[in-house]
């Protein structure tokens, strides 16, 4: 590799995608399925802070489609539209935050987190 792709890649550049990826996917869909796999490849070799935010895209994925899935459920008790609400809420959160940490160049402090 490069030296700018490996600096480029130590900067977050990658997290930054994925981020932008997962947002897209509120309109797009399949985007943040190919952010999910970016991260996974990404997460083996990054640096110890952005390794953070790498779990923290997975989980959020993964949790995301938890609770998109029992929303969707529970449409039918009328429950699930709010679960549904409040999962997006949750979901654009959690990429601002990720978001905002990655232009400081921080780690998530708790990236095992079930919430924000």
């Amino acid at each position: 590799m490069n030296d700018v792709a490996e600096t480029q890649k130590n900067k977050g550049g990658n997290a930054k995608i994925i981020y932008i990826l997962y947002l897209a996917s509120l309109v797009l869909g399949i985007t943040g399925l190919i952010g999910l796999v970016m991260a996974y490849i990404n997460k083996g070799e990054a640096p110890d802070w952005l390794k953070s935010h790498y779990q923290w895209q997975i989980r959020t994925f993964w949790m995301g489609l938890l609770y998109t899935v029992i929303g969707v459920i529970t449409t039918s008790i009328m429950i699930g539209f709010l679960i549904l609400l409040l999962n997006l809420v949750w979901f654009i959160v959690r990429c601002v935050k990720g978001l905002s940490a990655l232009d400081k160049q921080q780690p998530l402090p708790k990236p095992t987190s079930w919430l924000f």
